[in-house]
């Protein structure tokens, strides 16, 4: 399957809110909060698979940004959120960039898309200055609460997901890249209905607000088990 601006549609744009304070909205204020308090202000960052461009639009000013993806017509509309992005398509498994060239790399729910996320990461790994930091998110195979879901389960619904791993895998990639794991923490459960008959009103509250706490605060506690995303902050030797 292309990505291309059927698949972002399909897939991605129609399954998510845009307005402030959607889930969404949060992600990306956590994500970009963890690449302040752990990334070097003022050093260059990627962003693999950037899409729209508003995760790494929100960093512009902190670092120099850089954001690459697959989709043309992704790169394309984010020109309009991350104004002062340098914004590329290309692969993720053969970045354009020299050795050692940033302080941050981020990719956020990219890896289990890739037909050879070894290769990916162990490119992360080279563009990784010494002491440059990799934060990764995938969906977790380690979820407690998957086999509540079984086929319907948000890892496996998306047919280009090619690459889902255990956690325990993706840190081994890590490693062999060069890369020391750092912290590996969940986002909390907010993939409802888990059970049947039960208002998902009152299942995105019961089962989701550890995961909601973690966001509102920036406070990492939820250990990898309680969670639907696995989520990776390591650095390079």
């Amino acid at each position: 399957m292309a990505f291309d601006e059927k698949y972002f549609f399909t897939h991605t744009y129609q399954n998510i809110s845009f307005s402030r304070y959607s889930q969404y909205w949060w992600s990306n204020r956590f994500f970009a909060g963890l690449a302040r308090r752990y990334g070097r202000s003022g050093s260059r960052l990627l962003e693999i698979g950037s899409g729209l461009g508003h995760l790494v639009g929100q960093l512009e000013g902190g670092f120099e940004t850089y954001g690459l993806d697959l989709n043309h017509w992704a790169v394309t509309r984010s020109k309009s959120e991350a104004k002062r992005t340098f914004l590329e398509t290309a692969s993720a498994q053969a970045l354009p960039f020299t050795d050692k060239s940033f302080g941050v790399v981020i990719i956020k729910h990219i890896v289990e898309h890739l037909p050879d996320p070894t290769q990916a990461i162990r490119e992360i790994g080279r563009i990784l200055e010494p002491d440059g930091i990799l934060i990764l998110a995938t969906p977790n195979l380690d979820s407690l609460l998957k086999p509540l879901k079984g086929s319907r389960w948000i890892g496996y619904l998306d047919p280009t997901h090619i690459s889902l791993k255990p956690p325990e895998e993706w840190l081994s990639l890590i490693r062999g890249a060069g890369l020391i794991p750092h912290k590996v923490f969940t986002d909390g459960f907010w993939n409802v209905p888990y059970i049947p008959l039960v208002p998902n009103a009152l299942q995105k509250f019961f089962f989701g607000s550890l995961g909601g706490f973690q966001a509102l605060t920036g406070i990492i506690f939820l250990p990898v088990r309680w969670g639907e995303s696995v989520i990776m902050i390591a650095r390079k030797k």
